[in-house]
């Protein structure tokens, strides 16, 4: 199967480094920006099955307090975008 996102692997790495679960973070994009991502759709993205927007990616970058670049392309990207660390 082909991947979808290059995110999935690294939103995982930063949820699990807050400590939270995909439950936790479906409620937190739900309630925090009004992005309705349900924890079966985390879970693909998580494993690259499901894609995800610019717009869920700039969200999720803000929400696990990384860099939108991390999140795409890892330690390459670390120094650009928004600060944040995992």
């Amino acid at each position: 199967m082909k991947t979808k996102n290059l995110c999935g692997k690294r939103v995982k790495l930063a949820r699990v480094a807050k400590d939270m679960k995909q439950v936790d973070l479906s409620a937190a994009l739900s309630v925090d920006f009004g992005v309705e991502i349900s924890q079966k759709a985390i879970s693909r993205l998580e494993r690259g099955i499901r894609p995800v927007t610019d717009v869920e990616l700039v969200i999720l970058s803000s929400l696990l307090d990384v860099p939108i670049a991390w999140l795409l392309f890892g330690e390459k990207g670390e120094k650009s975008g928004k600060s944040g660390t995992v």
